[in-house]
Order: C-alpha cells, then structure tokens, then sequence
C-alpha cells in the first residue's frame, strides 16, 4: 500500500474505499488536497487498482512545463513541425495509450494552454505539433491540484467549462492534521522505506519523540513527515520537529509571570495576535486576574 494512504483513520479508510469504487471507471477524476497530502500516490493507486494497471502511467507536471513546449510535450510534433524538431515525437497524450494520463497541478496552466486541454477531453482526439492526422485519445485521466478551481473559475483564472470535464468524480484528501490517529502507523512505515533506501539501520520510535509528532500541525503533510523522519534517522534527534505552539506560549506567559506584552515581545507577536492564540488555546488561567 501506498505510506500516504497507510492509516486506519475515518478519512483515510474513506480515501481508500472511494479509489476501489473509481479504479474501473473510465470517469475523469480529480484529486484535490493540500501540497504533499499525497494526490501523486492517489493517482497512481487509482491506475494501479483498476483494468489499466498493465497499461502505462504518464505523469504530466503541469506547473513544470513552460508553456511553449507544453503542446509538444502532451501531443506530440512531427519532424520540421519547428526549428530543433529534427523527428517525430509521440506526446504523452498518446504515449498514455489506454492507460492513465495524470495531470499533476492541472490548475498551474494558462488559459491558451486550458483550451488545448479542453479540446482534448471534449473531443478525445488531438493532433501533434505540424501534423494533420486526428489521433484518437483512449487514456482515463486524472488530474490533480491544491487550489481551488471554483474559486479561480469565479475570478476568471481558469475555465469553467474545463473545470465541468475534469470534475467528474472527485476524491479529496485529507490534510495529515486532521487524521493524527495515523501518525503512528505511517512513520513505521515511512521510517522502514527510509531506512531500506538509506541502507541504515533504525531505532524504534519512541514514546516521546512520537509525541512529538502528534503536537505538530504538519503544513507540509506527508511529505513534511517523510523528510522529517529521514533526517531523525540520519542525526539522531529530534530538532526536525518543533515543538507545540501552545507548550510554546505556556512556557513563555510562565516565564513571563502572565504578563501577555512582554511574552508577546518575546515570541515576535502582536498583543492582540497572541490573546487570539492563549484564547485558541485555552491559556488564559495562566494570565493573572486583576
């Protein structure tokens, strides 16, 4: 099983039951989920657990070509079609076959580029750069984003009628904070695959330091966890994750004597911004009553 998709959390059993329910269907999915939640492994289990398995996986990244390949490189171009075309080039919308083509941060295109997309999903077929025969597109797609689609289609920043063919099913995933039940389970696991590529040997995690595992809110996800275990393996310690906020302040307001304006000068926080957090918190015995 995939480590972002290790856990017996309510949410991750979710994520889990709706990939075996869209494995076989040839629907366009698309997996939303903050940076390093694991939409990358979604997309593959997705592939993996479904009648395409023994067809080809083509990753597209999205964000990472500039837009003056991008018709290139998911059509293809044909030999002369442009200066440096010296041969024919399958793109990746064919090279995908009847597999999966994955569209990692669909949302990152241009809109010219969103056009040329839309063709595609609209019409199933396309043509390389400088050709004229009409290829067939037979691959299911997945596409994959941490933003927010609605929102950019309400600003004008990416096309409503595309948004319509790429949400067709979607399967959301949850943030690491909202399913730290897992955080036990998927640092073995995490650890194990660390240890076996680094070649090292590993120590049990230990009470504490898993402790403080569960205390961080993990902006970056999975993903954060992965490398944050890695280095633990590496040195030793535990310095990769921070301790809580809210043992933070309590600490600070203690050696302050309760006094929220000299803490709040010593964490570098607005007054009325660490009143927000010791209230978020449930700090406020700590404050001496008048």
């Amino acid at each position: 099983m995939d480590a972002g998709l290790i856990g017996a959390s309510e949410a991750i059993v979710a994520v889990r039951r709706q990939v075996a329910r869209l494995a076989d269907l040839p629907t366009t999915v698309l997996v939303l989920g903050e940076t390093g939640t694991g939409k990358g492994l979604v997309a593959r289990a997705l592939h993996a657990a479904g009648v395409r398995r023994a067809r080809p996986f083509v990753h597209v990244d999205c964000a990472g070509l500039p837009e003056s390949l991008f018709e290139s490189e998911l059509f293809g171009h044909e030999r002369g079609a442009f200066t440096g075309a010296i041969a024919t080039r399958v793109g990746r919308a064919e090279a995908a076959g009847e597999g999966t083509l994955f569209l990692d941060e669909v949302g990152e295109l241009e809109p010219r580029l969103q056009a040329k997309l839309l063709r595609l999903l609209q019409e199933r077929s396309f043509e390389r750069v400088g050709g004229f025969a009409l290829r067939p597109f037979r691959a299911r797609v997945v596409a994959a984003t941490n933003l927010d689609l609605e929102a950019a289609a309400a600003a004008g920043g990416f096309r409503r009628d595309l948004l319509f063919r790429l949400d067709v099913a979607r399967l959301v995933l949850p943030p690491l904070r909202a399913r730290r039940e897992d955080l036990p389970l998927l640092a073995e696991a995490l650890l194990e695959r660390a240890a076996a590529r680094l070649g090292l040997a590993r120590a049990p995690l230990d009470p504490a330091f898993l402790s403080r595992l569960a205390a961080h809110d993990w902006p970056g996800n999975v993903r954060e966890l992965e490398n944050a275990l890695e280095r633990w393996l590496v040195d030793g310690e535990c310095r990769c994750v921070p301790p809580r906020e809210a043992e933070r302040i309590a600490r600070t307001l203690e050696a302050t004597g309760g006094n929220v304006a000299r803490a709040a000068r010593r964490l570098g926080l607005a007054r009325s911004t660490l009143r927000d957090r010791i209230e978020r918190h449930a700090l406020g015995a700590q404050i001496p009553r008048d």
